[in-house]
This record gives structure tokens, C-alpha cells and sequence, in this order.
């Protein structure tokens, strides 16, 4: 079987009942069986999930986190929302409500990181990287699946930085503060920037790594560096504790 996407935004663009669930099941399956290790299900489409439909997203949640990896539902109705919480799902996987986001507010200037740890980061290490990555997410009062996703969106943020330039001068700069963990990925270089409610176009080629970013982490911003040649990925993460453990 060809190996699917590590990471795959799935849009539902039917409801989830008797007729739709076997032929999803078989579909989602061979994506788990593929190597898919995180599925985001856009649920805007969606008007209404039934028991079947409600087996189905429990079972695949857990086959997903049996193979390390993790199952997420976004925009999702209020009367889907009723139903995933009657089913107690809403305990068991992230599941975020339409046009519900966090609001992430402006870092007081004043406030001083707790830690803050700064990597090179070179083009055949890059799995070193996501690794050292997350050891420094753990040292945060962040959740497992928090983690698992912020680990995934600065794999995506250091791949274009990879991919875009010289592959050389990449550093990731974790750094832990009372309320959030802020993870920045900068290289040098000729430089991108994207607002924060500008759409990548279709031609981009790190188009889908910036969608996914901003699916994973809680705000992503894209800048040219203050100084210099190069752009920088600034991923956002709040934390629901006010205290942090600080990095060995």
C-alpha cells in the first residue's frame, strides 16, 4: 500500500449515519494503515452523526492512538457538538466547535520567559530536531495531544524552512512562559510573509504546511526576520497551568 500523509485535513462533506459509515471506515482504515498518524476531520458540512457514526469516530480515535498517533474534529455544529458530548467524545478527542478559536492574547512585554532553549537545526537531523522539540514541549504544563501537535507543526514549520532554502542557518527557538509556549522557526532565506488572515494560494508550495500549522497551534504568524535575509515561523500554544518545569 502507498504510504499516506503524516498529517491529513479530511473536509466531511456528508453526514455520518448508516449509509456513509462503512464506505468512511474502509477509507480511514487504509489511511491508519498507510502510516497516517493525524486526522483532522473538518465537520462544517456535517448536519447530523448517528450511533454508527459515533462508532465509528470512537473506534477510529482509538485505533489512532493504539498506532501513536491522534484523531481531531473541527467546526463542528452545535447539535453534532450535543451528540459527540452525550457520547462522551469530547473526553476523548479534541474536538473544536465552529467558529470557536482561542483568542491568544498580546504578550506583556514585561513578562519574562521562564526558560528559553535555541537549536541549529540541519537538513539530515531534521527528526533529531522534532524530537528535542518535543522533550522541551513535555517540560510544559501543555496536554499529550497538545504536544503531539505542536510537535507536528514545527516539524511542518522547520520542512519549509528546509525546503526553501539553503538548508542552512535553520534554528527553532522553544521558549516557556507563564501562559503559553511560543516555538519560532527562522533560516535565511529570501524571506515570506503571511498575515494572519491571508490564505496561502493554491500554487504556493508550502501552502498546505501553513494550513496545517494554523489547525495545529493555537496562532501562526509568518515574518521577514527583524534583521537580515530570511523569514520567521512563530507557532503560539496557551497553556492551561501557570507554572513550568525548566529544560535540562
Amino acid at each position: 500500500m502507498q504510504r499516506s500523509p503524516d498529517i491529513l485535513l479530511v473536509p466531511m462533506t456528508e453526514d455520518l449515519d448508516a449509509s456513509t459509515v462503512p464506505r468512511l471506515r474502509t477509507y480511514f482504515e487504509g489511511l491508519i494503515e498507510g502510516g497516517c498518524r493525524r486526522i483532522i476531520l473538518n465537520m462544517h458540512d456535517v448536519s447530523y452523526v448517528d450511533s454508527m457514526g459515533l462508532a465509528l469516530i470512537f473506534t477510529l480515535a482509538r485505533e489512532m492512538r493504539e498506532h501513536g498517533g491522534l484523531i481531531s474534529l473541527t467546526e463542528v455544529n452545535d447539535d453534532v457538538y450535543h451528540m459527540l458530548c452525550i457520547a462522551c467524545l469530547v473526553d476523548f478527542i479534541p474536538v473544536s466547535e465552529r467558529g470557536v478559536r482561542p483568542t491568544v492574547p498580546v504578550l506583556d512585554p514585561s513578562v519574562r520567559p521562564l526558560w528559553r532553549r535555541t537549536l541549529p537545526v540541519h537538513a539530515d537531523q531534521l527528526g533529531r530536531a522534532r524530537e528535542r522539540v518535543n522533550e522541551l514541549l513535555r517540560h510544559m504544563p501543555l496536554t499529550p495531544d497538545d504536544v503531539f501537535d505542536m510537535t507536528l507543526a514545527s516539524g511542518e514549520a522547520l520542512g519549509n524552512a528546509i525546503d526553501h532554502t539553503c538548508a542552512e542557518g535553520v534554528l527553532v527557538t522553544v521558549t516557556g512562559y507563564p501562559d503559553r509556549v511560543v516555538l519560532e522557526v527562522s533560516d535565511c532565506g529570501e524571506g515570506f510573509e503571511l498575515a494572519a488572515d491571508e490564505e496561502p494560494t493554491a500554487s504556493m508550495e508550502r501552502g498546505r504546511g501553513i494550513k496545517l500549522m494554523r489547525l495545529l497551534a493555537d496562532s501562526v504568524e509568518i515574518s521577514h526576520k527583524s534583521q537580515g535575509k530570511g523569514t520567521v515561523v512563530r507557532l503560539v500554544k496557551l497553556v492551561g497551568q501557570p507554572q513550568a518545569a525548566r529544560p535540562a
